[in-house]
């Protein structure tokens, strides 16, 4: 290897206009992907880890991709270790649906899901709390205003890249912000005539934040589980993992279905108060989303 050359591995935290900059060996690099990338039809993602080539007198090159533990294509991002779903308890109003998708497709995606609910000073966050901390998913409850649950939410973060995803106006910049300060994220003002934010997130690009790393993700309607992230019948229960001590002793086991109650553990376990009937309904109406599609029609 010549001398104005050297090798780095590293982490790509931004990509903009075919420009991937590379946060490797204590400084950032801006690199171009190599061509054989391209023609094998693989894009470089944020969050991938990759090799480097810095080269004094020429383009610095992504030249290697490590295998990734996962992908999501919307938004475009690799190897993440934890979804922070970020809800408020009140404008915007939460969708327990929408959480329960998030939550899923986490759990499809090996990505561990976190739930923070925000504005716990203008509503009770009791409700929220309840249905999700019963499930085994670590959820906190914090104020933006005085700050208190940040500091739990920085212990998740530590040694891990972690997603940010929530509604416009859910308070999500302002937890950034409190986080860490040197972020200066603009926070959004949720506009009243639509009841909801203006996104003020453009792309998805990783930040050092309490010694790991998080991705800003533009956007609620990201993790959808539609297109690549579809998650099969018969794989959906398992996405919901308070289900998983009651699954095995239904009466149909293992083609009990789980929404309807001839026999079934686990909604005895909602009738018995064990199961939340919002996370059921969330389970049976996903369930019925996808119950008639085939393999083969992906």
């Amino acid at each position: 290897m010549s001398s104005n050359m050297n090798q780095f591995e590293g982490t790509i935290i931004k990509g903009i206009g075919g420009f991937y900059y590379v946060e490797a060996a204590n400084a950032v690099y801006e690199c171009k992907a190599r061509g054989s990338f391209r023609n094998s039809k693989i894009t470089p993602l944020v969050g991938d880890k990759v090799v480097i080539s810095v080269n004094e007198n020429a383009e610095n090159t992504i030249d290697e991709i490590k295998p990734r533990k996962n992908m999501l294509s919307r938004p475009p991002v690799a190897n993440i270790d934890n979804l922070i779903i970020v809800v408020s308890t009140v404008e915007p109003k939460p969708s327990t649906l929408v959480i329960d998708k998030l939550i899923a497709t986490a759990e499809y995606k090996e990505i561990e899901p976190f739930v923070v609910i925000t504005k716990s000073d203008l509503s009770s966050a009791d409700e929220l709390y309840g249905i999700y901390s019963n499930t085994g998913i670590k959820t906190v409850v914090i104020s933006n205003e005085t700050r208190e649950g940040v500091d739990e939410v920085r212990k998740i973060l530590e040694n891990k890249v972690s997603a940010f995803t929530g509604n416009s106006g859910v308070g999500k910049t302002s937890l950034l912000n409190n986080l860490d300060s040197s972020l200066e994220r603009e926070t959004a003002q949720i506009s009243q005539k639509l009841g909801r934010g203006r996104h003020t997130t453009r792309q998805a690009e990783l930040f050092k934040v309490a010694s790991g790393y998080i991705v800003d993700t533009p956007g609620f309607s990201s993790f959808e589980i539609e297109g690549e992230n579809i998650i099969m019948k018969d794989e959906l229960a398992d996405c919901f993992r308070e289900f998983a001590p009651f699954a095995d002793k239904c009466k149909f086991y293992p083609s009990c279905t789980h929404t309807c109650d001839k026999g079934c553990a686990v909604i005895k376990a909602v009738e018995d108060g064990i199961i939340s009937p919002s996370r059921h309904a969330s389970y049976v109406q996903l369930y019925n989303k996808v119950k008639d599609i085939k393999e083969w029609n992906l």
